[in-house]
């Protein structure tokens, strides 16, 4: 990359002198020394400015406004650079610079050429390969990513043509001239994700028997480039009859590997296929097969939280996660600084990075810029695989169902379960924490009582103790008082002298959230460590500590008030004592659990039930 740095610094000159130029390198890190390298070509000819287009004290309040500093020099300079990793704002202010001409050189990473919307007369790609660390080797741009870059070479209505530079080694020249100057066909891929695809329209009932996948596929692109191209696709008999039994024979291996890893099922006798749970479940998270299978095998009655922190990290949609040269260091470094660990450590492995940066994510660790925009994409995606999790648990009547809420929590506000509630308060640093904890203050709903000057003799002395001004005491009061939820759980047993065991029994249960009538309720969670926009969520779990069954579950969303009727079923005669939980999946500190007993009357097993049917039919 060095090497290449004069080169496309003399192309700029040569080839868009006076007009925007956009340089795509391979990595955020190369971004950065690109632009460095840039500058000080112009400085060596005397012209450090070249390539500004405005008036330097014009840009200075955008430029104040920039967070990264090595950027807003580049900009004060005319050069700007683009990487998937900047600060939003940063973003917004570098392409609002390049789009009316402040700067006439952009430069980006690989990975940001699909996202990027501009166009310049000038684009260079610089080098086609990138380190993949998983692989420990360099490896090509997918021609459809440099067809991208270069797409962005045109300015329609501003110029007669656009110009593209290309700079490879030699003996790949001719290589990327073949495709450059001639068409590239568009391939299907879906043969590899087809379990996935068949996992969603099995569980809509799209597909329903062997011949319903048969001719779902034939309404596919994949099908029509399957007779443009069969040789791509693996397909040697052309005829009708190949291709047939080509079809055939990929859906009932599909369906077959689905069945044996208990997605779907199968009945050979009648032609059906139906959807178990596992494919309900991850169709309505959009989550991937062979993870769902990861949970089945591997979530149980015994799995504690380190567990399902394991598990959940093992998911292949991590495997996406960029590997990064040397970057096995700094993670080492964050492993020895996390406190749960693993058996076999890999830092070469997407799932052990995702394992590390989850943890250092609940310590709200500073990490390097390129492992807090992984950490981000982590926390975006565990969720989901969380709540898959609480699905899979609770389905088999575990009640550890509630470790996989609990780490919801975790992931959310960005804390341990071992933490004090009162981390998620803004501005409460574990000293503030500390002072609280001396005035017996534990819990949220302790601070705000603490705060009530007519209730708290020694309120003066307190906020003197804490250290927070005004400002950080408002916004203490904002998140207690108009996010943290107060909720009042009531609820009843129907009729408990006629609860059965093995049949249905009911909860009558109302929830109401403590807020003004004229206050208007904003369902959206206060997480600044949260890197989007979290709307709360709630279960409501009947369930049996003593012999750790799960016997309802229910995943509500809470308003001002919500009334329900709760369906359980107690599996044993006798006398039972039950707890109904409600659990929140964002904030710690809030869930109930009220118990209540009950004395189940022997139900009828299934024979004698069965008997007493066929005596009512004779009856009839």
């Amino acid at each position: 990359m060095l090497a290449m740095a004069r080169p496309a610094y003399q192309s700029i000159l040569q080839l868009s002198p006076d007009k925007p130029a956009l340089v795509f390198v391979p990595s955020r890190k190369q971004v950065r020394a690109t632009a460095a390298d840039l500058l000080s070509a112009c400085a060596i000819d005397n012209d450090e400015d070249r390539f500004l287009n405005a008036d330097a004290n014009e840009l200075a309040p955008l430029l104040g406004r920039i967070h990264e500093q090595t950027l807003a020099t580049s900009l004060s300079h005319g050069i700007g650079y683009y990487h998937e990793a900047l600060n939003a704002t940063d973003k917004r202010i570098v392409l609002h610079l390049f789009s009316i001409g402040a700067i006439q050189v952009l430069l980006a990473s690989r990975d940001v050429c699909w996202e990027l919307d501009i166009t310049a007369h000038l684009v260079i790609v610089m080098n086609t390969q990138f380190f993949e660390g998983r692989e420990h080797r360099y490896i090509d741009y997918p021609i459809s990513d440099i067809l991208q870059m270069f797409g962005k070479a045109s300015r329609p209505g501003q110029d007669k043509l656009g110009r593209g530079v290309l700079m490879v080694p030699a003996v790949k020249r001719d290589y990327y001239k073949k495709f450059l100057n001639e068409a590239l066909p568009v391939e299907s891929h879906l043969q590899v994700y087809l379990h996935d695809a068949f996992v969603t329209e099995a569980s809509t009932r799209t597909i329903s028997s062997t011949q319903d996948a048969v001719d779902w596929m034939t309404y596919t692109y994949f099908y029509r480039r399957l007779l443009a191209n069969p040789s791509f696709y693996g397909l040697s008999d052309v005829s009708h009859e190949g291709l047939s039994t080509f079809l055939s024979e990929l859906v009932e291996n599909t369906l077959k590997e689905l069945s044996e890893a208990k997605i779907i099922d199968v009945d050979e006798e009648d032609d059906s296929v139906s959807p178990l749970n596992a494919a309900m479940i991850g169709a309505y998270y959009n989550i991937s097969f062979i993870t769902m299978q990861t949970f089945l095998l591997s979530l149980s009655s015994r799995t504690k939280l380190k567990g399902i922190l394991e598990i959940v990290t093992s998911a292949t949609e991590f495997e996406s996660i960029q590997m990064r040269r040397h970057e096995n260091h700094i993670l080492r470094r964050v492993y020895d600084r996390v406190p749960v660990k693993m058996s076999e450590v890999s830092f070469d492995s997407p799932h052990f990075k995702a394992f590390v940066l989850l943890q250092a994510h609940f310590s709200r660790m500073q990490l390097p810029l390129d492992l807090a925009k992984d950490q981000e994409d982590i926390v975006r995606k565990v969720l989901n695989l969380l709540s898959a999790c609480v699905d899979v648990l609770s389905s088999e009547g575990h009640l550890n169902a509630m470790n996989a809420m609990e780490l919801s929590q975790m992931v959310v506000q960005a804390m341990w379960d071992r933490d004090s509630p009162l981390k998620q308060i803004p501005h409460f640093s574990p000293d503030v924490i500390k002072v609280a904890n001396e005035y017996k203050i534990n819990d949220i709903f302790e601070f705000m009582e603490a705060m009530d000057p007519s209730e708290n003799k020694d309120y003066a002395t307190l906020v003197k103790r804490l250290g927070l001004d005004n400002k950080q005491l408002a916004q203490a009061a904002a998140f207690t008082n108009e996010k943290y939820p107060n909720i009042e759980l009531d609820f009843e047993v129907e009729d408990p002298e006629s609860v059965t065991s093995g049949e249905p029994a009911y909860l009558k249960v109302k929830i109401e959230r403590d807020i003004e009538e004229d206050e208007e309720f904003d369902a959206t969670v206060h997480a600044p460590f949260y890197p989007s926009q979290k709307m709360e969520n709630w279960w409501l779990v009947v369930g049996d500590e003593k012999t750790k069954s799960l016997l309802a579950i229910k995943r509500v969303t809470i308003g001002r008030k919500l009334e329900l009727r709760l369906e359980y079923v107690v599996p044993t005669p006798g006398d039972h004592e039950l707890t109904l939980y409600l659990m929140g999946d964002s904030y710690v500190g809030v869930d109930q659990a009220p118990t209540f007993r009950i004395n189940a009357a022997e139900g009828m097993d299934e024979d004698e039930s069965e008997e007493e049917e066929e005596e009512e039919e004779e009856e009839e």
